[in-house]
């Protein structure tokens, strides 16, 4: 058996562990059929914004495109942005076996073994994808921005759209950094190279506004399998570049104003937050010990994103550590459901109150959702969720969320394995991870992997820096096992 099917099976495995469903039931294959009649009957939106520059930037293989973008100036010197998302709602119903599906899992899977798609790709990569240069029913986020990069007022209505540009962050982002040639799909679309231009200029203006009101900016490394005639190779490490934060600076502008809309109907929002962090203390410690600087005794996220923009600049190649220290001690986001009236819990990552979760619904269920109420206050219709239903989905989604990255972790480690395994004995450098009663976890930088520490663990914490020995494998069981070098 080849690397590429042993890591697709114990994906598969992994997924059936987690109660996740691996393969598509025969009632959703079923169901499809009656897809296209359905894409037939959608009443199409009255707007029309087919003319508008769009385009999509992601993945250089992804299929299931969530979202446009285009910017434009406006006379009065301000700038508008729009946000096109597909409008998945209007397809896949509530209570339908595709919904059952995508309600029991509630995101798209990603792993070095396979994918599995939330939806069907009959869905996801074709009806409910806003591929190239085909017309499509959006929900369009309209912001208007002033020159410091705020957010003067928004709007969202559905609207058709065209796809004029299908790019990929790689091939966009070493032109904006003045690295690269211009991508030949660009080049094709009379004006497109300066609006690109122009949401660059406008998503540098959201970072910097967003960083001065406290927003934390880390740097991960996440790292994928490369294969040679599908047995691995090696992991390569995936950098953050100008093309991915430009979408994620308009996701977020888009996110937050999915909530002021849902707000101003006085509509229930389901939100994605994180809470201010328990273990404060541990990071003010670790920023202490192991920086030499100072933080408030408690949470400040302005005083953290100080720091963390201050020690990016000072140490760009040991940033990445930095972030995942911190980033395990302030805690995992989650799902939860603010009805009109409630104070927002907030999300302290993004120093923000008001966040939702809205711009992929082809990958995540919890978009799809606010996508469904949004849907309904368009159309005047009653609303598709009661509270209580919505509280239930919000414990649901985090849950799931939580077992679909064990899924990707476990099948993470599986390659990793696999990619070791003939290294036994060898040391290595690493950085601790995690430190609790269940074990203690070490990541080495180079390959970068994540394994437990089963021996030498005393003393050892989050943000600790330890020299490692490989000491055991279990490619199946996805087990990376070191002991500390003394």
């Amino acid at each position: 058996m080849n690397d590429r099917t042993l890591l697709k099976n114990i994906a598969h495995q992994a997924m059936i562990d987690h109660d996740l469903l691996p393969d598509f039931s025969s009632e959703v294959l079923k169901e499809l059929d009656s897809i296209d009649a359905s894409f037939k009957t959608i009443d199409k939106p009255e707007r029309d914004l087919c003319d508008l520059l769009w385009c999509s930037i992601d993945n250089d293989d992804s299929l299931d495109l969530d979202q446009l973008t285009v910017a434009e100036k406006v006379q009065d010197g301000t700038i508008k942005i729009y946000v096109a998302v597909a409008d998945v709602a209007s397809l896949v119903k509530k209570g339908s076996a595709i919904d059952d599906h995508a309600r029991q899992n509630t995101t798209s899977v990603y792993t070095d073994g396979e994918t599995f798609p939330m939806l069907p790709d009959r869905l996801s990569h074709d009806l409910t994808s806003l591929n190239y240069d085909k017309q499509r029913s959006a929900i369009v986020v309209e912001m208007i921005l002033d020159n410091d990069g705020r957010i003067k007022s928004s709007n969202i209505y559905s609207a058709l759209v065209r796809n004029h540009a299908k790019l990929a962050y790689n091939s966009v982002a070493p032109w904006l950094e003045g690295k690269g040639p211009l991508p030949e799909a660009i080049t094709k679309v009379k004006g497109l190279d300066e609006n690109i231009k122009l949401q660059d200029q406008v998503a540098q203006l959201l970072r910097k506004h967003r960083y001065e009101v406290g927003a934390l900016d880390f740097e991960t490394i996440q790292a994928r399998s490369t294969f040679l005639e599908d047995v691995i190779k090696d992991l390569e490490a995936d950098h953050k570049n100008r093309a991915q934060e430009l979408i994620e600076d308009f996701m977020i502008a888009a996110n937050g104003a999915t909530v002021q809309y849902l707000k101003s109907k006085s509509l229930p929002s389901f939100r994605r937050i994180v809470r201010t962090p328990k273990r404060w203390d541990k990071i003010v410690e670790v920023v202490s010990s192991q920086y030499g600087q100072k933080l408030p005794l408690t949470p400040d996220a302005k005083a953290l994103a100080i720091f963390l923009y201050n020690q990016k600049k000072a140490d760009p190649i040991g940033f990445p550590d930095l972030s995942l220290t911190i980033i395990k001690l302030i805690g995992k986001g989650e799902y939860a459901v603010e009805l009109p009236g409630q104070e927002a819990i907030g999300h302290f990552g993004l120093a923000v109150k008001d966040y939702t979760h809205s711009t992929a619904p082809n990958r995540r269920y919890p978009d799809l959702i606010t996508q469904r109420i949004l849907n309904a206050s368009l159309k005047s219709a009653p609303l598709p969720y009661k509270p209580e239903e919505l509280t239930e989905l919000a414990k649901l989604c985090t849950e799931k969320e939580d077992a679909a990255t064990k899924v990707e972790r476990q099948v993470s480690k599986s390659a990793a394995a696999l990619l070791l395994s003939s290294k036994l004995g060898q040391t290595f450098d690493a950085i601790c991870t995690g430190a609790a009663d269940k074990g203690t976890w070490v990541r080495v930088f180079t390959p970068p992997v994540e394994g437990k520490l089963i021996r030498g663990v005393k003393g050892i914490d989050v943000g600790s820096r330890v020299r490692v020995r490989l000491v055991h494998t279990d490619v199946r069981l996805g087990y990376i096992d070191f002991e500390k070098v003394t």
